[in-house]
C-alpha cells in the first residue's frame, strides 16, 4: 500500500554483456516519489540523470535502454529493473559509471539477493497503481502482445523458436516477490552460437560468456557444461525480461500482460500503446476494491507517442 525503498546502499562490480567493459553500479535509498533514477557518473562527476520510465526508453531489440542511444544512456537495465519491480522497490537512485549495467551471471538473482540483504523500508507516501481497464494489443512481424484487465499483476509469456532445445514454451503466473525469486530470477539470457560473429561485428555481446549466458551450439545442443537451471529456462528468462520492461510504466500495473514471440521492442511498444490510450487505464491507490480511483490522472513523464493502441 505504501512506497518502499532500500534499507541501505548496495554495490555491484561486473562487466557489460554487450560492451564487455567494466562497470561499477550502486543502489542508493531514495525519498518517496523519486522513482527509479539512473545517475550516470564519470569518476566523481555526475554527468546525466535519467529516469527509468517509458518516455525515456529507446526501442531496441537486444536490451532495454533509457536515454539517447547515441548520447547519454544506460543499456541492459531489464534484469535490475525486474528485481526492483518484483521486490516492490519504488524509489532508488542507481549510480553507474558506464553506459550499461553489469550482466552479473545473466539473470536477476544477484540483484534479488542484494535487495534482500539490504532490507526494504516502507515510506509514508502511498503507492500508485495503474489498473488496466480494457484490452490493448500490438502486433509486429508475427509477434503479438496484449494488456488485459486482471485483479493483480500477471504475466503470460509464450515463445516459439525453430530450435529443438527450445521449441514452444509458456510461462503463466501472477507476480509476487517470492514467485519471482523462485521461478524467474535465476533464468539466464540466452543466444545461439551461429549469431555470435554477427553480433561481435555489430559491437554486441562482447562481454558474453558461458558464465553469464546460455549458449546453443550449431548442433542444437546446450554448450554450458552445467546445462539449464530450469527445464524451460528460455521462456522464464523472457518472462523476467517482460517484468523488467513493464517496470518502466511509472506505476505498478494491475493487469495481465500476455505476449507471443515477444522481446524488448514489443514489450516497449505494448506499454507505450497502453499509456497512449487514456481510456485503457486508471490510476488508483488501492490494489483491490479500488477506492477513490483517479481516472485519467497523468503519470508524470510517462507520455507515449499518440498512435492508436490497436495498430503499428
Amino acid at each position: 500500500m505504501f512506497q518502499q525503498t532500500l534499507g541501505s546502499r548496495v554495490d555491484f562490480d561486473g562487466v557489460g554483456v554487450h560492451s564487455g567493459l567494466p562497470v561499477q553500479l550502486s543502489l542508493l535509498p531514495a525519498e518517496a516519489h523519486t522513482g527509479i533514477v539512473f545517475h550516470l557518473f564519470d569518476k566523481c562527476d555526475l554527468l546525466h540523470e535519467i529516469k527509468a520510465i517509458s518516455a525515456n526508453a529507446a526501442l531496441m531489440d537486444l536490451s532495454t535502454v533509457v536515454g539517447d542511444p547515441r548520447g547519454a544512456h544506460v543499456a541492459t537495465i531489464e534484469h535490475l529493473m525486474a528485481a526492483l519491480y518484483a521486490m516492490g522497490i519504488d524509489n532508488v537512485v542507481v549510480q553507474i559509471d558506464a553506459h550499461e549495467t553489469p550482466i552479473m551471471d545473466g539473470c536477476a538473482a544477484a540483484f534479488i539477493a542484494a535487495i534482500r540483504e539490504s532490507g526494504i523500508i516502507s515510506q509514508a507516501a502511498r503507492r500508485r497503481f495503474l489498473r488496466v481497464l480494457k484490452p490493448v494489443t500490438v502486433e509486429m512481424n508475427g509477434a503479438r502482445a496484449e494488456y488485459r484487465p486482471h485483479n493483480g499483476t500477471r504475466f503470460e509469456i509464450e515463445i516459439d523458436f525453430d530450435s529443438p532445445v527450445i521449441g514452444r514454451q509458456t510461462y503463466c503466473a501472477d507476480l509476487t516477490a517470492d514467485r519471482f525469486a523462485s521461478d524467474l530470477s535465476r533464468a539466464r539470457t540466452f543466444g545461439f552460437m551461429k549469431d555470435v560473429e554477427r553480433l561481435w561485428a555489430a559491437g554486441y555481446a562482447l562481454g558474453s560468456s558461458l558464465d553469464n549466458s546460455v549458449v546453443i551450439g550449431d548442433d542444437g545442443r546446450i554448450i554450458n557444461p552445467d546445462g539449464l537451471r530450469y527445464t524451460d529456462e528460455f521462456v522464464r528468462h523472457k518472462a523476467l525480461d517482460a517484468v523488467g520492461d513493464q517496470a518502466l510504466a511509472g506505476a505498478r500495473v494491475l493487469g495481465c500482460y500476455r505476449s507471443y514471440r515477444g522481446g524488448h521492442k514489443l514489450n516497449a511498444l505494448a506499454l507505450q500503446a497502453l499509456l497512449a490510450d487514456h481510456r485503457a487505464y486508471e490510476i488508483v491507490e488501492m490494489p483491490s476494491r479500488l477506492v477513490d480511483p483517479v481516472r485519467h490522472a497523468p503519470l508524470v513523464a510517462v507520455a507515449a507517442p499518440a498512435y492508436g493502441p490497436q495498430t503499428l
